[in-house]
């Protein structure tokens, strides 16, 4: 039977020095507490989720080449990946080189190295689809779309470990599958969509690492006797995790594309610890802190931020391996006193200084700069496009037509959201809920760091969309507590109205901004009654 929020079991945290669960007869209620079941469902368990993801796939591919120009920051992200896949680092361009490209030239590149603001793994990775699919709209946007496609996927199955339930996993991946936000960065070839994929990949792997680790614990606890643990029996050693691994890889993926995947290491460093102190405590092992720092806190942390940051390093192999780009040979000739690094390594030093100062102090105005405080609501999201005509121009039949490609969260769906992130708030401080917990911190990393260090920057909303997934699940977490156990008939009815009803207004929603999301031309009457607000415009 396929279960939902409230019928999963607890783990509700005990006093310190609780006695473990008993061994012998009663020992599969120490692996219920540890490790509740996956849905034993079979392939109903990828049907569902893929069946959204082939939604969130057309949504994201239809008509992907359009419009064809560069939309936002795709005039730097597209040309950076062509040069990297053609130089092994970015490259100054001519002046006329937009043009030159749509049209088919790409020989726009000087030869002199330009300085850029980001790592590059993102922008390899749009060079990619540019080279398999030409230097086109439609070329340098497949990875993103493919990428944003596979996050909708990622998220029902997601969703259905969190809840061991299809039906919530399913939920997750079809809000995220019709979000707004999510669609338009999936459809436009800039950074911050792939970092979220990645973000919500380590995540993913984040997961599966703690289900491991206490079945690992639970077939522990289940072979000794039923007594209580001595004091100073700290537990086994769990070495080094393969999905905790994994997790450090992803999480240096991210930190290569935007340096924002930074505070993802650290939330998620976080979680991994308290999960593995829970863990122990759940089993009767004394000071259960103190036994994770003691077996878990060294391969952890060799497992993630070593390994992040070797990935990191990696990334840049195309600016080590070759002499143009920016700062390259920064370092040579010049005093220093550390003569034992090398000059690569001093010259790459430098550079990043230099990157991290235009990050940190960015205050140029811009139309669509947006507070952070205000992301959640979506009261200033963010223009990607536009295209105003007269009538008989490129098919308007109005006095004036508009065509735009607007980065908006689906409002009733974010608007949702913001308000289930209370309940969420709630669930994780009174009733200990992990699960609410892991989603706040999903939430935490992507939003409060904007908010609290850099609100004077100029920021934008879209970079919301790399905690868009973790707003889909605490809305599937608060939509599984409406809809109740499968087994209350009454409340299960009333639930399912009212969930049901949520997602068909979602879908409305989706669809009424969708030329927005899209680029398509709208008369201007049209055009100006999908912007609800004037901050809208």
């Amino acid at each position: 039977m396929t279960t939902t929020v409230a019928e999963e079991p607890q783990e509700q945290a005990g006093p310190r020095h609780a006695r473990r669960l008993p061994a012998g007869p009663d020992a599969s209620s120490v692996r219920r507490r540890l490790a509740a079941p996956m849905p034993d469902d079979g392939w109903w368990g990828w049907l569902g989720p893929l069946a959204v993801t082939l939604v969130g796939g057309i949504l994201r591919f239809v008509n992907l080449g359009h419009p064809h120009a560069f939309s936002f920051d795709e005039t730097y992200y597209a040309k950076d990946g062509l040069a990297l896949w053609r130089f092994g680092f970015e490259q100054q361009t001519i002046s006329n080189a937009n043009d030159l490209i749509l049209k088919g030239d790409t020989n726009v590149f000087t030869g002199q190295g330009s300085f850029i603001v980001h790592p590059p793994i993102g922008k390899w990775l749009i060079g990619f689809s540019e080279w398999v699919f030409g230097v086109t709209p439609f070329g340098w946007r497949f990875m993103t779309a493919a990428l944003g496609t596979l996050v909708v996927l990622m998220v029902a199955r997601i969703g259905r470990r969190l809840t061991r339930s299809t039906l919530l996993g399913t939920i997750a991946g079809l809000l995220l599958a019709l979000d707004g936000l999510s669609i338009v960065l999936s459809r436009t070839a800039i950074l911050d969509g792939i970092v979220a994929f990645f973000v919500l990949a380590s995540f993913g792997a984040l997961l599966v690492d703690r289900d491991w680790m206490r079945s690992r614990l639970a077939t522990w606890a289940e072979a000794r006797p039923d007594e209580p643990l001595p004091d100073g029996d700290r537990g086994p050693r769990m070495g080094l995790r393969p999905w905790r691994l994994a997790m450090g890889v992803l999480l240096g993926l991210a930190c290569a594309t935007k340096w924002n995947g930074v505070f993802y290491l650290a939330g998620f460093g976080i979680l991994t610890v308290l999960w593995d102190a829970g863990a122990r405590r759940a089993v009767g092992i004394r000071r259960p802190l103190l036994a994770m720092l003691r077996r878990d806190a060294v391969p952890a942390f060799v497992s993630t931020v070593p390994v992040t940051v070797a990935v990191y390093v990696v990334s840049w192999t195309g600016w080590f391996a070759t002499s143009g780009g920016w700062d390259r040979t920064w370092a040579v000739g010049r005093t220093t006193s550390f003569p034992f690094i090398p000059a690569a390594l001093r010259s790459w030093w430098h550079y990043h200084a230099e990157m991290l100062h235009f990050n940190t102090g960015l205050t140029t105005p811009h139309n669509y700069a947006a507070k952070p405080i205000g992301w959640l609501l979506m009261i200033r999201p963010t223009a990607f496009w536009t295209d105003n005509v007269q009538q008989g121009q490129h098919g308007c039949t109005s006095t004036s037509c508009v065509s735009e490609v607007i980065a908006l969260g689906t409002p009733l769906l974010w608007w949702g959201a913001t308000l289930a992130l209370v309940w969420t708030l709630w669930r994780w401080a009174a009733a200990r809920d992990w699960r609410a917990g892991a989603v706040l911190m999903g939430v935490a990393a992507g939003w409060l760091p904007w908010v609290i260090l850099y609100s004077n920057r100029t920021v934008f909303t879209s970079y919301s969309v790399v905690f868009a997934p973790f707003l889909a699940l605490a809305l599937m977490l608060a939509l599984g507590a409406i809809l109740g156990p499968a087994r209350s008939s009454p409340r299960r009815t009333w639930g399912a109205a009212a969930v049901g009803a949520y997602l068909l207004l979602v879908l409305a929603n989706t669809a009424w901004i969708w030329p927005l999301l899209v680029g398509d031309q709208l008369p201007y009457a049209q055009w100006l009654r999908r912007l609800w607000f004037r901050g809208w415009i």
